[in-house]
């Protein structure tokens, strides 16, 4: 996928995120916040690219990663979320300048990057370092982005028309839910709390 379909998918992710209400986090998000947080890290993925947008940018840290882990390998796997996370959980105190809205917003982002690989014939190693592929190929980059650019567009206005807090979203829904455990078993890892 191209950058520019990377910058619409996050969008779209952002707005669907919020009228879905997937957490309470981001149910009440500022726009203002969610959105640049997502942006800010919906390119973040390919930085294991030495070509794509970013690595062009910051070549120094690009190369090494790519070398070590290629292309669509450790960066595109839940993994790198969980990784992320995890240091976000040690590392930011809890009166951190940084509104949870943001934190929220910057996950959203780099996990909409790797469900819009997942669009592409590639696909994704989402349980990385196993090498099985996760892709439901709709999109084929030989055929240009017009299809690309259509359908980001196209789930861009589907996010502005979701009607907010749809059943088995919003509060007490599956979404949070999931948000909770994950957040509780990375809680218990960071802790030592194996039980």
């Amino acid at each position: 996928m191209t950058a520019e379909g990377h910058i619409i998918f996050a969008i779209a992710s952002a707005i669907f995120a919020k009228r879905a209400e997937l957490t309470p986090v981001l149910a009440s998000a500022d726009w203002w916040h969610l959105v640049p947080a997502a942006l800010l890290t919906c390119l973040l993925p390919d930085i294991d690219h030495p070509k794509s947008v970013l690595g062009q940018r910051l070549r120094w840290l690009s190369h090494p990663i790519a070398r070590i882990f290629g292309h669509r390998g450790f960066t595109h796997s839940l993994l790198a979320v969980a990784v992320s996370l995890w240091l976000f959980q040690i590392n930011v105190p809890a009166d951190w300048f940084l509104p949870a809205d943001v934190l929220q917003g910057m996950t959203l982002g780099y996990l909409s990057h790797i469900v819009a690989d997942m669009l592409t014939p590639a696909g994704v190693p989402l349980l990385w370092p196993c090498r099985w592929r996760f892709r439901l190929p709709i999109l084929n980059s030989q055929k240009g982005n017009q299809l690309e650019r259509a359908l980001c567009l196209a789930l861009v206005g589907y996010a502005l028309w979701f009607p907010p807090g749809m059943p088995s979203f919003g509060a007490n829904g599956w979404p949070e839910q999931l948000f909770n455990t994950l957040q509780n078993g990375v809680g218990r890892l960071v802790n030592g709390q194996n039980g």
